[in-house]
Protein backbone atom coordinates (compact mmCIF):
# COMPACT_ATOMS: atom_id res chain seq x y z
CA UNK A 1 0.00 0.00 0.00
CA UNK A 2 1.59 3.60 -0.95
CA UNK A 3 2.38 5.92 2.08
CA UNK A 4 2.86 9.49 1.99
CA UNK A 5 6.25 10.46 0.84
CA UNK A 6 7.87 12.40 4.06
CA UNK A 7 10.39 15.54 2.63
CA UNK A 8 12.58 16.83 4.50
CA UNK A 9 13.84 20.23 3.79
CA UNK A 10 17.08 21.43 5.66
CA UNK A 11 18.04 24.99 6.41
CA UNK A 12 21.27 26.40 7.77
CA UNK A 13 19.82 29.79 8.79
CA UNK A 14 22.46 32.79 8.64
CA UNK A 15 22.80 33.89 5.50
CA UNK A 16 20.51 31.69 3.99
CA UNK A 17 17.18 32.58 5.69
CA UNK A 18 18.31 35.85 7.38
CA UNK A 19 20.94 38.63 6.02
CA UNK A 20 23.64 38.32 8.10
CA UNK A 21 25.05 36.38 11.08
CA UNK A 22 22.14 36.32 13.84
CA UNK A 23 23.50 37.39 16.64
CA UNK A 24 24.50 41.25 14.88
CA UNK A 25 20.68 42.36 14.74
CA UNK A 26 20.73 43.15 18.64
CA UNK A 27 23.13 40.42 20.46
CA UNK A 28 26.69 41.93 19.79
CA UNK A 29 25.09 45.77 19.62
CA UNK A 30 23.94 45.28 23.41
CA UNK A 31 27.68 44.54 24.25
CA UNK A 32 28.46 47.86 22.48
CA UNK A 33 30.78 45.97 20.08
CA UNK A 34 31.17 45.76 16.35
CA UNK A 35 30.37 42.82 14.61
CA UNK A 36 34.05 42.53 12.98
CA UNK A 37 35.40 42.78 16.90
CA UNK A 38 32.94 40.50 18.80
CA UNK A 39 34.03 37.84 16.02
CA UNK A 40 37.81 38.75 15.69
CA UNK A 41 37.81 38.36 19.89
CA UNK A 42 36.02 34.97 19.61
CA UNK A 43 38.29 33.43 16.80
CA UNK A 44 41.13 34.44 18.01
CA UNK A 45 40.34 33.15 21.58
CA UNK A 46 40.11 29.93 19.78
CA UNK A 47 42.62 29.61 17.94
CA UNK A 48 44.89 30.81 21.14
CA UNK A 49 43.03 27.93 23.12
CA UNK A 50 43.02 25.42 20.44
CA UNK A 51 39.62 25.28 21.25
CA UNK A 52 36.42 24.61 18.79
CA UNK A 53 35.32 27.83 16.83
CA UNK A 54 32.10 27.20 18.07
CA UNK A 55 32.74 26.81 21.74
CA UNK A 56 34.54 29.68 21.44
CA UNK A 57 31.96 31.75 20.21
CA UNK A 58 29.77 31.09 22.60
CA UNK A 59 32.19 31.46 25.33
CA UNK A 60 32.71 35.18 24.13
CA UNK A 61 29.06 36.01 24.71
CA UNK A 62 28.43 35.05 28.14
CA UNK A 63 32.01 36.62 29.13
CA UNK A 64 31.00 39.70 26.89
CA UNK A 65 27.14 39.92 28.54
CA UNK A 66 28.74 39.54 32.01
CA UNK A 67 30.74 42.21 31.65
CA UNK A 68 28.55 44.55 29.95
CA UNK A 69 25.64 43.59 32.58
CA UNK A 70 23.67 42.21 29.69
CA UNK A 71 20.85 39.57 30.72
CA UNK A 72 22.32 35.93 30.28
CA UNK A 73 18.57 34.50 30.19
CA UNK A 74 16.86 32.71 27.88
CA UNK A 75 13.77 35.43 27.29
CA UNK A 76 16.82 38.41 26.42
CA UNK A 77 18.02 36.01 23.72
CA UNK A 78 14.84 34.96 22.26
CA UNK A 79 14.17 38.73 22.25
CA UNK A 80 16.66 39.77 20.02
CA UNK A 81 15.27 37.27 17.45
CA UNK A 82 12.37 39.62 16.81
CA UNK A 83 15.24 42.25 14.86
CA UNK A 84 16.22 39.07 12.80
CA UNK A 85 15.92 40.46 9.37
CA UNK A 86 14.80 37.76 6.95
CA UNK A 87 15.15 37.07 3.01
CA UNK A 88 12.34 38.59 0.80
CA UNK A 89 9.64 35.07 0.62
CA UNK A 90 10.67 33.74 3.71
CA UNK A 91 8.16 34.30 5.98
CA UNK A 92 5.52 32.82 3.10
CA UNK A 93 7.79 30.06 2.14
CA UNK A 94 6.87 27.64 4.17
CA UNK A 95 3.19 27.45 3.84
CA UNK A 96 3.03 27.68 -0.10
CA UNK A 97 5.93 24.79 0.50
CA UNK A 98 4.22 22.63 2.67
CA UNK A 99 0.46 23.48 0.41
CA UNK A 100 2.41 22.29 -2.77
CA UNK A 101 3.75 19.50 -1.03
CA UNK A 102 0.27 18.02 -0.01
CA UNK A 103 -1.03 18.65 -3.32
CA UNK A 104 1.91 16.01 -5.05
CA UNK A 105 0.88 13.84 -1.57
CA UNK A 106 3.78 14.35 0.19
CA UNK A 107 4.30 15.79 3.62
CA UNK A 108 6.99 18.26 3.88
CA UNK A 109 9.03 19.14 7.15
CA UNK A 110 11.30 21.90 7.74
CA UNK A 111 14.51 21.82 10.06
CA UNK A 112 17.09 24.47 11.04
CA UNK A 113 20.62 22.65 11.03
CA UNK A 114 22.65 25.85 12.33
CA UNK A 115 25.32 26.99 14.27
CA UNK A 116 23.69 30.11 15.14
CA UNK A 117 21.49 30.12 18.43
CA UNK A 118 18.71 28.41 18.82
CA UNK A 119 17.49 30.64 21.37
CA UNK A 120 17.36 33.34 18.68
CA UNK A 121 15.67 31.33 16.07
CA UNK A 122 12.98 30.86 18.32
CA UNK A 123 12.49 34.40 18.68
CA UNK A 124 12.14 34.80 14.81
CA UNK A 125 8.60 34.91 13.24
CA UNK A 126 9.37 31.51 11.52
CA UNK A 127 10.01 29.72 14.26
CA UNK A 128 6.84 27.59 14.84
CA UNK A 129 7.31 26.54 11.05
CA UNK A 130 9.96 24.13 11.96
CA UNK A 131 9.99 20.26 12.98
CA UNK A 132 13.12 20.61 14.72
CA UNK A 133 15.86 23.89 15.16
CA UNK A 134 19.07 21.91 15.69
CA UNK A 135 21.87 24.94 16.63
CA UNK A 136 23.76 25.67 19.29
CA UNK A 137 21.73 26.31 23.14
CA UNK A 138 22.89 27.68 26.71
CA UNK A 139 22.23 25.36 29.99
CA UNK A 140 20.26 27.76 32.23
CA UNK A 141 20.87 27.14 35.94
CA UNK A 142 18.73 28.10 39.11
CA UNK A 143 18.82 31.45 38.52
CA UNK A 144 17.52 31.03 34.53
CA UNK A 145 21.38 32.28 33.52
CA UNK A 146 23.27 30.86 30.57
CA UNK A 147 25.89 28.69 32.52
CA UNK A 148 27.14 26.21 29.95
CA UNK A 149 26.94 25.30 26.32
CA UNK A 150 23.91 22.31 26.18
CA UNK A 151 24.39 21.78 22.41
CA UNK A 152 26.74 23.23 20.25
CA UNK A 153 26.70 23.19 16.17
CA UNK A 154 30.24 23.07 14.43
CA UNK A 155 30.47 23.00 10.91
CA UNK A 156 31.09 19.58 10.50
CA UNK A 157 28.91 17.65 13.04
CA UNK A 158 26.15 19.30 11.49
CA UNK A 159 25.97 16.08 9.63
CA UNK A 160 24.63 14.08 12.86
CA UNK A 161 21.60 16.06 12.68
CA UNK A 162 21.04 15.07 9.10
CA UNK A 163 21.57 11.35 10.47
CA UNK A 164 18.79 12.06 13.05
CA UNK A 165 16.54 13.26 10.32
CA UNK A 166 16.73 10.10 8.67
CA UNK A 167 16.24 7.84 11.42
CA UNK A 168 13.84 10.13 12.85
CA UNK A 169 15.98 10.20 16.42
CA UNK A 170 15.57 13.58 16.94
CA UNK A 171 16.16 14.22 20.55
CA UNK A 172 20.33 14.94 20.47
CA UNK A 173 20.97 13.32 24.14
CA UNK A 174 19.56 9.92 22.48
CA UNK A 175 23.31 8.12 20.34
CA UNK A 176 21.75 5.02 21.12
CA UNK A 177 19.23 4.68 18.63
CA UNK A 178 20.98 7.45 16.48
CA UNK A 179 24.08 4.57 16.30
CA UNK A 180 22.04 1.33 16.12
CA UNK A 181 21.70 -0.18 12.69
CA UNK A 182 18.95 -0.31 10.93
CA UNK A 183 18.20 -1.21 7.54
CA UNK A 184 17.14 1.62 4.70
CA UNK A 185 13.79 0.97 3.82
CA UNK A 186 12.75 1.70 7.76
CA UNK A 187 14.56 4.79 7.66
CA UNK A 188 12.00 7.92 8.49
CA UNK A 189 13.19 9.91 6.03
CA UNK A 190 15.55 8.17 2.91
CA UNK A 191 18.38 10.82 2.04
CA UNK A 192 17.20 10.73 -1.56
CA UNK A 193 14.06 12.38 -0.06
CA UNK A 194 16.29 15.10 1.36
CA UNK A 195 17.03 18.56 0.09
CA UNK A 196 19.91 21.06 2.24
CA UNK A 197 19.85 24.53 1.53
CA UNK A 198 23.01 26.32 2.69
CA UNK A 199 24.91 29.35 1.70
CA UNK A 200 28.45 28.74 1.99
CA UNK A 201 32.07 26.43 3.08
CA UNK A 202 30.05 25.90 6.51
CA UNK A 203 27.40 23.98 4.14
CA UNK A 204 29.86 21.91 2.72
CA UNK A 205 29.62 18.70 4.85
CA UNK A 206 25.64 18.52 4.73
CA UNK A 207 25.99 19.46 0.91
CA UNK A 208 28.25 16.48 0.26
CA UNK A 209 26.03 13.92 2.14
CA UNK A 210 23.41 15.16 -0.20
CA UNK A 211 25.55 14.52 -3.48
CA UNK A 212 27.08 11.42 -2.15
CA UNK A 213 23.29 9.57 -0.90
CA UNK A 214 20.82 11.07 -3.56
CA UNK A 215 19.35 14.36 -1.52
CA UNK A 216 19.40 17.55 -3.23
CA UNK A 217 21.79 20.33 -2.38
CA UNK A 218 21.43 24.48 -3.28
CA UNK A 219 23.13 27.07 -2.19
CA UNK A 220 22.02 30.40 -2.09
CA UNK A 221 23.84 33.90 -2.29
CA UNK A 222 23.10 37.79 -1.97
CA UNK A 223 25.13 39.59 -4.72
CA UNK A 224 28.42 40.00 -2.57
CA UNK A 225 28.89 36.47 -2.35
CA UNK A 226 27.65 34.97 -5.50
CA UNK A 227 31.75 33.89 -6.47
CA UNK A 228 31.66 32.14 -3.41
CA UNK A 229 28.72 29.99 -4.11
CA UNK A 230 30.18 29.81 -8.00
CA UNK A 231 32.85 27.69 -6.81
CA UNK A 232 30.26 25.25 -4.40
CA UNK A 233 28.84 24.53 -8.01
CA UNK A 234 31.82 24.73 -10.26
CA UNK A 235 33.51 22.04 -7.37
CA UNK A 236 30.12 19.52 -8.02
CA UNK A 237 30.01 19.94 -3.85
CA UNK A 238 26.06 21.58 -4.69
CA UNK A 239 23.30 20.91 -7.27
CA UNK A 240 22.11 24.55 -7.91
CA UNK A 241 22.43 27.82 -6.66
CA UNK A 242 20.64 30.73 -7.04
CA UNK A 243 19.59 34.14 -5.18
CA UNK A 244 18.62 34.61 -1.52
CA UNK A 245 15.25 34.59 -2.93
CA UNK A 246 11.96 32.55 -1.25
CA UNK A 247 9.30 34.31 -3.45
CA UNK A 248 7.02 32.78 -5.00
CA UNK A 249 7.71 31.54 -8.70
CA UNK A 250 11.02 32.74 -8.28
CA UNK A 251 13.99 30.55 -9.19
CA UNK A 252 14.43 28.75 -6.18
CA UNK A 253 10.76 28.29 -5.69
CA UNK A 254 10.35 26.59 -9.04
CA UNK A 255 13.75 24.49 -8.13
CA UNK A 256 12.25 23.19 -5.00
CA UNK A 257 8.59 22.37 -6.19
CA UNK A 258 10.28 20.60 -9.08
CA UNK A 259 12.40 18.90 -6.98
CA UNK A 260 9.09 17.43 -4.64
CA UNK A 261 7.51 16.64 -7.69
CA UNK A 262 10.55 14.39 -8.77
CA UNK A 263 10.49 12.75 -5.56
CA UNK A 264 7.19 12.06 -5.17
CA UNK A 265 7.24 10.15 -8.82
CA UNK A 266 10.42 8.18 -7.72
CA UNK A 267 8.98 7.25 -4.50
CA UNK A 268 5.30 5.92 -6.51
CA UNK A 269 7.80 4.36 -8.99
CA UNK A 270 9.75 2.39 -6.36
CA UNK A 271 6.05 1.46 -4.59
CA UNK A 272 5.03 -0.26 -7.74
CA UNK A 273 8.51 -2.09 -8.26
CA UNK A 274 8.00 -3.50 -4.76
CA UNK A 275 4.62 -4.51 -5.28
CA UNK A 276 5.13 -6.27 -8.11
CA UNK A 277 8.54 -8.23 -6.39
CA UNK A 278 6.33 -9.45 -3.35
CA UNK A 279 4.14 -10.72 -5.93
CA UNK A 280 6.56 -12.62 -7.74
CA UNK A 281 7.55 -13.79 -4.25
CA UNK A 282 4.10 -15.11 -3.53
Amino acid sequence: MHTEPIIAIMYDFDKTLCTRDMQEYDLIPKLNMSASDFWAEANGFGRAQKMDGILAYMYTCVKRCREKGVSLKRESFVESGRNVELYKGVEQWFDRINAFGKEQGAKIEHYVISSGMKEIIEGTSIADKFTEIFACEFYYDEQGNAAWPKTAVNYTNKTQFVYRINKGVLDVSNDVDLNRSMPDDSKRVPFTNMIYIGDGLSDVPCMKMMKAYGGQAIAVYQDDSKEKVEELLIKDRVDFIFPADYSKDGELDRTVKNIIKKVVISDALTDINQMQLKGIGE
